[in-house]
């Protein structure tokens, strides 16, 4: 083996040499078996060693491996392509591929200022996101994404883009309750969108169960409809993104079913190769495919390298193959209902369980010092961070973020495993949860 020679996030880390994956397990060079409940980076939704997908990727790697889209189209692109048009909500049928969520995201913006400049519509420049939320980590991306912490150290870099408060039903930013609110927190979009002037708003982007900004947040049923109806009103587009929560990671095809609301554009990722290949795109329909092709010469100017390239794209339909075979929307709802329902056994044990969001295979779970008061433990006890690697050395693989309440302090993970998992793969979780939160109890309460 080389002399190691890689650039790690964290040089002061030992890193496992990890050899194989099995289902919901990976296997490193000392004969270690982990359980992995952060599907590789929330991506792995079929399950590791799937031989049907690398055969795929075979087969495809022996006929022609990378065509350039300026040129050509390929057989895998065309049908891929199909295959998320059938997922998609009402309307939205035309397809952009590219390698992952961050390209997928700035992709839809500059998608979404080209639209509105072949309108004639020019002065459409802003963008609005939500506090708390992360959409991928180029600087444009970074820009549009919420978390304080992320965003401190690159923030002469950012671009001034804006942000409304996420809806944060169990810590609410504006000091409601719901129901008694009436979705306050939506009307926050109305609010910014007036003030800066709407004839400058281009979009609004969200996601629909939030992923790593805050763990598993799930908005109200009336939130989507409300921010689609102050979207609608003043011609902002609205940009969903499902790069962690789409292909049936929630238990429907993408997350937004759940509210029943069409966005103008939907981003994804992860699901639709099943963590196979890096694999991302959009999904929009008519409305602005239309405008491009009368206003703009048909053109969308913009384009990376690997884009479309057929081995990633029969790589995603071999993954999507799998995924409807074995029926995995179906195994997403009712394992996370299972998983759920653990998780709130659990809770009666556990003092420090203050709350328990997400819908499917998607679940956060916030950690308080008292569940009285809310109040978190303070971050110099770094009980997320502790929980994980107590997990860690049980073989259970978690992951965990501190920030969520003033992006200093507040604990919380995210239970986001393959959907192929079973009942019993899911008690194992639990029981590692359990015994790694009695032991944190034990020191911190």
């Amino acid at each position: 083996m080389y002399k190691d020679h890689v650039f790690y996030r964290d040089f002061l880390k030992e890193y496992p040499i990890i050899e194989r994956g099995e289902g919901v397990y990976l296997y490193d060079s000392e004969g270690n078996c982990y359980l992995d409940a952060c599907s590789g980076s929330m991506n792995v939704t079929i399950g590791h060693g799937v031989a049907e997908v690398a055969e795929a990727m075979a087969e495809q790697g022996r006929k022609v491996a990378m065509v350039w889209g300026s040129f050509g189209r390929t057989e895998p692109l065309i049908e891929l392509a199909g295959r998320v048009a059938e997922m998609a909500p009402g309307g939205l049928d035309k397809v952009w591929f590219v390698s992952g969520g961050s390209e997928a995201n700035e992709s839809a913006l500059m998608l979404v200022r080209q639209y509105y400049i072949s309108k004639g519509e020019s002065e459409k420049y802003r963008f609005i996101g939500r506090w708390q939320s992360f959409h991928g980590s180029t600087l444009a991306c970074r820009s549009m994404g919420g978390k304080v912490w992320q965003r401190a150290g690159l923030t002469p870099l950012l671009l001034d883009f804006h942000h409304i408060v996420s809806p944060y039903c169990y810590r609410c930013p504006l000091a409601r309750n719901y129901p008694d609110c009436g979705i306050a927190c939506a009307d926050e979009l109305e609010r910014l969108i007036l003030q800066l002037g709407p004839e400058t708003i281009a979009a609004f982007m969200t996601e629909p169960i939030s992923g790593s900004g805050i763990c598993g947040l799930t908005p109200p049923p009336e939130y989507f409809p409300r921010i689609k109806e102050i979207c609608d009103k003043y011609d902002v587009l609205l940009i969903v993104d499902e790069v962690m929560a789409g292909f049936g990671r929630t238990g429907a095809k993408f997350a937004i079913d759940h509210w029943k609301v069409v966005p103008d554009v939907i981003t994804f990722d992860k699901g639709v190769s099943g963590g196979y290949s890096p694999l991302g795109g959009f999904i929009v329909g008519d409305k602005i495919v239309d405008v491009l092709k009368e206003k703009n010469k048909g053109k969308f100017s913009h384009g990376h390298a690997y884009q479309g390239n057929p081995l990633s794209c029969a790589v995603g339909v071999a993954a999507l193959n799998y995924f409807k075979k074995e029926n995995l929307l179906k195994r997403a709802k009712e394992r996370g209902d299972y998983l759920i329902g653990r998780l709130q056994e659990l809770s009666t044990k556990h003092v420090s369980i203050g709350d328990i969001r997400g819908k499917g295979l998607m679940v956060g779970v916030e950690f308080v010092k008292d569940r009285d008061t809310k109040e978190p433990f303070p971050s110099e006890a770094q009980f997320a961070i502790r929980l994980t690697q107590m997990a860690l050395d049980k073989r259970v693989i978690l992951f965990g973020m501190q920030g969520c309440v003033d992006t200093i302090s507040g604990d919380e993970i995210l239970i986001i495993p393959p959907l192929c998992i079973s009942e019993g793969e899911i008690d194992e979780i639990v029981i590692v949860l359990d015994e790694s939160l009695t032991q944190l109890e034990e020191e911190l309460l």
